[in-house]
């Protein structure tokens, strides 16, 4: 039977969750007790990879790297987009339609650069019954996955990376397309996605949402 980690992916994943509060169940154990258990609940545990379970539990930890680096080291007026982005107040989702035509726009925070910002390209949010499902629609790097419940004013979001002209692959099919974010709608008509040490470049992702002008 194929282990649930090798060793190095083991230390790794020691050496993210230190920067778990207090008293917080890491997600990493959660889906390790599930699998154990035998019973797979029909949640966001069943599908997550042991991988993309670390990566959120990390989150707190690699996004405060990454807007430190980031304000110390970014533009004046990147810096005042992203600190305008961080202070907007956390909504819920309840009543709140994801579904149509977005402007989606991807910041690119600490690692290689301290802070990027792209221009807008277009985003589609669907419901296909079981779900929400996002696909980038331009631009030359996508995304496209599914979104979960995680509380009144957070959803996760597994999707897979794909470039232009690929078609995508499945998530769960590698670390080089796998992709987790947590999610919170932060204005009346507004979104954002954050993706905690994203496989290329940077050490936090957020992904802008807002209705098209």
């Amino acid at each position: 039977m194929r282990p649930f980690f090798s060793s190095a992916f083991a230390r790794l994943l020691a050496f993210l969750l230190l920067a778990l509060p207090a008293g917080a169940e890491p997600i990493v154990q959660e889906k390790l007790d599930m699998e154990r258990s035998g019973f797979e609940k029909d949640t966001v545990l069943r599908d997550i990879t042991f991988r993309d379970a670390a990566r959120l539990d990390a989150y707190q930890r690699m996004r405060a790297e990454a807007f430190k680096q980031a304000r110390e080291k970014g533009s004046p007026p990147d810096v005042s987009q992203l600190n305008a982005i961080d202070r907007r107040q956390k909504l819920s989702f309840e009543d709140f339609d994801l579904a149509g035509n977005w402007q989606c726009r991807t910041i690119k925070i600490g690692g290689l650069a301290p802070l990027v910002v792209y221009d807008w390209f277009r985003c589609r949010v669907s419901d296909d019954g079981a779900g929400w499902m996002l696909e980038k629609l331009t631009g030359s790097q996508k995304t496209r996955g599914r979104f979960f419940t995680d509380g009144a004013s957070r959803l996760i979001y597994l999707g897979s990376f794909f470039v232009n002209g690929e078609e995508p692959p499945a998530y769960g099919a590698g670390r080089e397309s796998d992709q987790v974010a947590y999610v919170f709608r932060d204005r009346e008509d507004g979104w954002r996605m954050e993706f905690p040490a994203p496989e290329r470049e940077s050490l936090l992702d957020i992904l802008e949402f807002r209705r098209g002008r």
